[in-house]
């Protein structure tokens, strides 16, 4: 994973990195590593951070130019990062030019991103361990290989519950999860 870590040694712009000054590159690229360790791309948490840095709508023109990336790029960027709700296109009165802003509620954010994605791998793997623990049974496996399956299942089903509860309350349980791995 390549990261651009500035030195904070002023409150300069940093070359190369479109007009942001050192103590918004260390929060932009943080951003953006964090979503790259996620799994999305790292301009996209870069985007998203310089918008809700700023607090302000910002066009895409200023995005570029305030993050050094290309006209094609920031397009297919917002467009994306639409698609997941953390950011919003805005119009304001007497301008033809979209804008963009971020989502503020990191929370919202958060559980609509494991609501999309993470519940969905879950329950995935939820249904194929089911699947597999009955082909097992039906198979005559060892007893002790089902029963690993079977406990491989429950925590795949405890995970599931527990990331719909939290989409639901934004509260996370894990003691029903850390039950099953001590077992």
């Amino acid at each position: 994973m390549k990261t651009f870590i500035p030195t904070p040694t002023d409150d300069e712009t940093i070359e190369g990195v479109g007009t942001l000054s050192t103590w918004e590159a260390l929060v932009v690229d943080a951003v953006g590593s964090v979503i790259d360790f996620w799994q999305f791309k790292r301009n996209q948490g870069r985007v998203w951070a310089i918008l809700y840095l700023r607090q302000r709508a910002m066009s895409a023109a200023e995005i570029q130019e305030t993050l050094g990336l290309s006209k094609g790029s920031v397009s297919m960027l917002v467009r994306e990062l639409e698609q997941w709700g953390v950011i919003h296109r805005v119009r304001h009165p007497n301008d033809a030019n979209w804008r963009y802003q971020a989502e503020s509620d990191l929370l919202a954010m958060v559980r609509r991103v494991i609501g999309d994605r993470e519940t969905k791998l879950v329950s995935r793997v939820r249904f194929d361990l089911e699947q597999a623990e009955k082909m097992a049974k039906d198979a005559g496996a060892d007893r002790d290989e089902v029963k690993r399956i079977a406990k491989m299942r429950m925590l795949a089903s405890l995970v599931e519950k527990a990331l719909q509860t939290f989409i639901k309350t934004a509260r996370l349980d894990v003691l029903d999860v850390l039950g099953i791995l001590h077992r």
